[in-house]
């Protein structure tokens, strides 16, 4: 250094000339700062260009991620819309069952399930809302579904497991029921307290329902029981008489062959007769009563109603 000059000495090699440079000392304060300037330039061009470049990877990665997550949620949906599917042959089974075990069936309302209320919350409410708020709103939509399903599937485990109890606790007089068409054939007359008689031509009680039907077909218990009646009956014909106890009683009237005889156990669906046109009568057909205690009831009361041919 010869007083305020800086000076430099390049060497490039043993036989190459010797290279001197000198500065003064405010001129290499300015060489310094501009490229002190010019690395610090450079260095936040790469470090901005990296940051541009990870924020682009990122979004690409968001909006791929947004689409899987709107995928999956339209999945979700179409298993929904199939759950609903389900719960809804699971309700129809439901109030077969409460029908037959003697319970009310559950309202169609109550089990739509609707769930809703300041507990359940809103789209807004969700983390997801200030990033997405369609996506949110899908989700939230989502949600809501999923809960009104699981609802309504734990009211009906909930009905099933109540008729399943009253079935098991009342299965012998349900056996006792009698819940099933008498025969195959068609509903021509209904249970009436004052029908007009085809034969005596003035409105009489009909204490029963006539089947019209083939001669010879066959007549089926409608229930288990005892029969205690089994012959000719004044009007009725050939007839055979059922107990099923719990004072249930049936009658099958104008069959023209009787099967069973007075004391024999039956079961439901056991062929007792064979349709015939005995007693009062104008054609084949079977005439069915049900007594309860002694006084006629309506037999399409206890007949399960998929049975009933009009």
């Amino acid at each position: 250094m010869a007083g305020n000059n800086w000076t430099f000495l390049l060497v490039r090699g043993d036989d190459s000339p010797v290279s001197q440079y000198s500065f003064s000392a405010r001129a290499l304060r300015v060489l310094l700062v501009a490229g002190t300037l010019l690395s610090v330039t450079v260095l936040g061009f790469g470090i901005t260009s990296g940051i541009e470049g990870i924020g682009r990877v990122q979004a690409r990665q968001l909006r791929a991620r947004n689409q899987a997550l709107e995928l999956e949620l339209a999945r979700f949906d179409d298993r929904i819309r199939s759950l609903e599917g389900v719960l809804d042959q699971v309700a129809a089974n439901d109030a077969n069952f409460r029908s037959i075990a003697g319970l009310e069936v559950i309202d169609e309302e109550v089990l739509e399930a609707g769930v809703g209320g300041p507990g359940l919350g809103s789209p807004e409410g969700s983390p997801l809302w200030s990033l997405d708020a369609e996506m949110a709103q899908a989700a939230f939509a989502t949600s809501y579904d999923l809960s009104a399903l699981e609802r309504r599937a734990r009211l009906l485990g909930e009905s099933l497991e109540e008729a399943t109890t009253a079935v098991s606790s009342n299965r012998d007089r349900l056996e006792s029921l009698p819940s099933i068409f008498p025969t195959i054939g068609w509903l021509t007359s209904r249970f009436s307290t004052a029908r007009m008689h085809p034969i005596h031509n003035r409105p009489l009680p009909h204490e029963g329902m006539d089947i019209s039907a083939p001669r010879n077909t066959p007549i089926i218990a409608a229930a288990k029981g005892r029969v205690i009646r089994a012959g000719w009956f004044a009007g009725y014909g050939l007839a055979v008489e059922i107990d099923h106890g719990y004072g249930i009683t049936t009658l099958y009237g104008h069959a023209s062959r009787v099967i069973v005889q007075v004391g024999q156990e039956v079961l439901r669906g056991d062929m007792i007769a064979r349709v015939g046109s005995t007693g009062i009568s104008t054609a084949s057909h079977l005439h069915y009563e049900v007594r309860v205690d002694g006084v006629a009831h309506d037999p399409a009361t206890y007949i399960l109603p998929e049975t009933i041919l009009d």
